[in-house]
């Protein structure tokens, strides 16, 4: 294989970490979202509508790890509102609330250490970089991205929310390397997880890079005797000689 001509990267436990602890954090997003809605007027009892929000949300996070398809987290309070007779809400009423609602997870996502090293060295080398990321809301990635001032780096920043398709499904990639004009042969996938990350890279016939080191997962380990990656990395610093060993 020739050199690599670029690199996609996921974003989440890849090039960021999560330093708080999850069920907290929706707990206080939940809440956040709670009382921005409230404050624009809607009479809504507060542990009714969050028990229904947040059911909603994980049947929908099931389904979306099955179909592969992003309907948004905007999209599902959207629905719940309009049932409890909330229709025809403003969009910038739901950007805002969704803002209230991440703004809490984004103060927990901090910058790897060797990210940076990483990607300048990359980008040294004349590499073209991208980031693909599964997420149900847009905003959320793009502010995590420019939060943690990385953006100079990459040629773009692509979402499953931005563009309704979630990896594993090849055609997100596909979606990645048209922005280039390059084929699968010419680019390199670096993520943290099996089943979304390193089965899309290969179901798309990008060489695939498992980036370990946040990566021991339920679902990995689920994973880990039938997804195999073409190479595999501790953490981010490595990558450059990874790529060199390999030729790619």
């Amino acid at each position: 294989m020739s050199a690599a001509k670029a690199i996609l990267f996921d974003l989440g436990n890849t090039l960021l970490y999560f330093d708080g602890v999850w069920p907290q954090v929706f707990s206080q997003a939940d809440q956040g979202l709670l009382t921005y809605l409230q404050s624009t007027g809607m009479a809504l009892e507060g542990e009714s509508f969050l028990g229904e929000f947040r059911g909603r949300l994980n049947a929908y996070y099931q389904q979306r790890e099955s179909e592969f398809i992003e309907h948004t987290t905007a999209y599902v309070l959207r629905t719940l509102l309009a049932e409890l007779g909330y229709s025809d809400i403003p969009e910038e009423t739901i950007s805002q609330a969704m803002n209230s609602m991440y703004a809490i997870s984004q103060a927990h996502w901090k910058l790897e250490p060797d990210a940076i090293e990483c990607l300048q060295t990359l980008r040294s080398r004349g590499c073209r970089i991208g980031i693909i990321s599964n997420a149900g809301n847009d905003a959320d990635v793009q502010t995590l991205v420019d939060k943690t001032q990385i953006r100079p780096y990459f040629d773009f920043v692509l979402s499953s929310a931005a563009c309704g398709i979630r990896k594993p499904n090849p055609r997100i990639f596909h979606l990645a390397l048209e922005k280039w004009g390059i084929t699968p042969g010419e680019a390199v996938m670096v993520g943290d997880t099996l089943g979304a990350d390193i089965l899309g890279a290969r179901n798309a016939g990008i060489f695939s890079v498992w980036i370990t080191r946040r990566a021991d997962t339920p679902a990995n380990r689920d994973h880990a005797d039938t997804i195999q990656p073409d190479a595999s990395i501790a953490k981010l610093s490595e990558l450059p000689d990874l790529l060199d060993a390999n030729s790619l």
